[in-house]
């Protein structure tokens, strides 16, 4: 269980009942969570031991994070608990992928991020988030959606800042679940994106989390959202079997978080917003 002591600053976690959700489960080390992003800081305090793997598909000399986004995303998803410090991750039993497909400055584009799911998904993630969002399509991001999906894994996408319905890629592929972003107020943020290709919604608003070098401070964005699903993906993936005998449990899994949401009428989102204690059980 958590150190109930620093959840005072994570009113998102109280929003999605994780606190309850892990008395049931908190995920394990087993469960592999992929961050396609702006790479995470390995060594910060809040995260070590949680990265396994690392790989760089960007023009930085680096994969560690130096624009601070993937940090972000990593603790919302899986920051340890009970170490005395920071943070706690919604599947914070979980361990991490690093896999840098966006740069210095957090530009990235469809070709990086299809060898990135690629890659995550051979090296074997059951979870693939991205928190990064494209405004055009791609035929070679959308067969790595496709792949992915087909060898069982779980991919959450980002649905876009940008207030209105135009499609979000790659958020709107049919092998995405796509996540708009709440406020504390359990209402649709201004700027979050929706429409009816939107699945799900979780808290995306002055969510506070890590950055690198041991620091800590308040993001907003569908990226912290989808960040929440991914980590519930965690979360049920520890207590989800195979039911439909494919091998492959990523079916149930989506089922399990889009028909667990909590129905708070917001429109746009197809599902509601998120609620990992209720997915869960």
């Amino acid at each position: 269980m958590a150190n109930d002591s620093y959840l005072d600053k994570q009113w998102n976690l109280d929003k999605v009942q994780a606190p309850q959700a892990w008395q049931v489960t908190s995920g394990t080390p087993a469960i592999l969570i992929a961050v396609l992003d702006t790479g995470i800081d390995r060594e910060h305090e809040d995260l070590a031991g949680k990265v396994v793997a690392d790989i760089n598909f960007t023009d930085s000399p680096t994969s560690d994070d130096v624009y601070g986004h993937g940090t972000h995303v990593a603790g919302v998803i899986a920051a340890l608990a009970d170490n005395g410090v920071g943070v706690t991750g919604v599947g914070y039993s979980c361990r991490l992928l690093n896999v840098k497909v966006a740069d210095d400055e957090g530009r990235c584009d469809g070709a990086a991020v299809a060898k990135g799911i690629i890659w995550a998904t051979d090296s074997g993630a059951d979870v693939i988030n991205l928190s990064l969002f494209l405004t055009e399509p791609s035929l070679e991001l959308a067969e790595a959606v496709d792949y992915a999906w087909s060898k069982g894994v779980v991919l959450v996408a980002a649905a876009g800042n940008y207030m209105g319905t135009h499609p979000i890629y790659p958020a709107c592929y049919p092998n995405c679940m796509a996540v708009a972003a709440t406020d504390d107020n359990d209402l649709l943020a201004l700027w979050s994106s929706r429409g009816d290709w939107v699945d799900v919604a979780a808290p995306g608003a002055n969510v506070y989390s890590t950055l690198p070098g041991d620091e800590y401070s308040y993001k907003s964005g569908t990226s912290i959202a989808a960040a929440h699903v991914s980590g519930e993906a965690g979360l049920l993936l520890a207590v989800t079997t195979d039911t439909n005998g494919n091998g492959k449990v990523n079916d149930e899994v989506r089922a399990k978080i889009e028909g667990s949401c909590d129905q708070i009428g917001i429109a746009g989102v197809g599902n509601g917003r998120i609620n990992a204690f209720k997915a869960v059980n």
